[in-house]
């Protein structure tokens, strides 16, 4: 392969010849003399299928943040390796910079280095390595993507975990949920909660919540505190089917879920629940279940990596078969779908009644704030039909809500940026009413 100065030496050679008197001479001595130069350094260039290569580094990344993988690479050769490596990846592992120049002795090792940045979840492979030995006046130059019939690429992947940005909100909810469990304040006594201590009665309190014998035998009134049940059990739906495919605002509807759920994975391991992961369309791709408290999260965030909608319409009939035959014990259930009209009242809605009749539902949809803004623009005739087709898609979507209520199906309707958040109020709202 001829380089850049290869193609130089030919340039000049060609406007000696065009200056030269004698142009046939000059032109068959140029020639051979730039054939010589060539062919010798490309004779004189290490081999570069004499290169073993080897990698090091991170294995996982959560999404937005970086991670480095580091590519050693070790001349065998007997010659001096001048050149480049070329290590692509997928275009969606983000790689910068991804072109390393070398030059190793025989022998000797070099290590360069490659910083990702991933744009999507799931795992991001490494494509191929290329390396490319010039000669030592740079004419030439020998290159190999393979040796001995083989991939120089050494096998190496990054898995891309989901980036749980709504931990921002964990310190609030936790400390919610202390108060919830009576660190901060004492709660009213609920259908799920259970017997926590006595106090000494203060202004406030509620007299039903007295305990005579207790006050019999201290001489001073005395209230019982109750404290939320533990060892309750949440299951997390996460619909994959096609609508987790539509963005909201800068996501994709999926991965907010994917985000709600974490929190709300977070928060309910911390109060003592466990918590289960179903993710299905027309089959299951992916579930957790019996996790300990220390390890769900982990195993959430795992599992979650590449999971991927697919462009399906999701059976809502296998989704409840299924959340029934694993969960015999009342749950409760926290389904991430959309609240698309059509999607809920043909599909989700005759099988609902099963899954109300043996656990507390909640459905949680990702509303979009555009549709919104649409709704309320009036500028010109443009924007009011626009307006009108906003207010048509909002009205189904309070009609669908409504008949979901009636069921008894309680529903989180928010915008990307709070929805993880609303999620975990609701869960914390049915916490402090005893309802799981």
């Amino acid at each position: 392969m001829i380089t850049g100065r290869g193609v130089l030496l030919v340039a000049l050679g060609a406007v000696v010849i065009a200056l030269s008197p004698r142009p046939g001479l000059a032109f068959a001595t140029g020639l051979a003399v730039a054939a010589v130069l060539l062919v010798v350094d490309w004779l004189l260039a290490a081999a570069p299928g004499r290169v073993v290569l080897s990698r090091d580094g991170a294995r996982q990344v959560r999404l937005g943040e970086t991670a480095d993988v580091a590519l050693t690479v070790h001349n065998t050769g007997r010659r001096t390796l001048r050149g480049l490596v070329r290590d692509a990846w997928v275009p969606s592992a983000g790689v910068l910079p991804y072109r390393h120049r070398v030059r190793i002795a025989p022998g000797r090792r070099q290590t360069v280095g490659t910083r990702l940045r991933p744009t999507r979840r799931g795992v991001r492979p490494a494509a191929l390595v290329t390396v490319r030995a010039y000669g030592p006046l740079g004419l030439a130059s020998r290159q190999t993507s393979r040796r001995t019939g083989r991939r120089l690429t050494p096998p190496w992947a990054v898995t891309v975990l989901p980036p749980f940005t709504s931990r921002r909100f964990l310190p609030e909810k936790l400390s919610r949920l202390r108060r919830l469990d009576g660190a901060v304040a004492v709660r009213g006594r609920g259908q799920g909660t259970e017997f926590d201590a006595l106090r000494e009665y203060t202004d406030g309190d509620d007299v039903r919540s007295i305990d005579w014998r207790g006050t019999a035998r201290r001489n001073t009134v005395v209230v019982r505190t109750w404290r939320a049940e533990r060892d309750r059990r949440v299951v997390c739906v996460i619909d994959t089917g096609r609508t987790a495919a539509a963005r909201v605002g800068d996501i994709p509807r999926l991965d907010a879920a994917l985000d709600a759920c974490l929190l709300l994975t977070a928060v309910a391991s911390r109060a003592g629940d466990r918590v289960d992961l179903i993710a299905a369309d027309t089959a299951v791709r992916v579930t957790v279940e019996g996790a300990r408290r220390g390890s769900v999260l982990p195993r959430m965030v795992q599992a979650m990596a590449d999971l991927e909608p697919r462009l399906v319409e999701t059976d809502h009939a296998l989704v409840v078969s299924e959340v029934l035959r694993r969960e015999r014990k009342r749950s409760l259930i926290v389904l991430f779908t959309a609240l698309e009209p059509a999607a809920i009242a043909e599909g989700l809605l005759p099988v609902l009644g099963r899954l109300t009749a043996r656990h507390t539902v909640v459905l949680a949809a990702v509303g979009d704030p555009a549709v919104t803004a649409m709704a309320a623009r009036r500028g010109d005739a443009a924007a009011v039909y626009e307006a009108a087709a906003a207010e048509r898609a909002l009205g189904e979507r309070r009609r669908i809500t409504a008949a979901l209520r009636r069921r008894g199906v309680q529903v989180v309707d928010a915008a990307a940026d709070v929805f993880a958040s609303e999620v975990a109020d609701a869960y914390l709202d049915l916490k402090a009413a005893g309802m799981l």
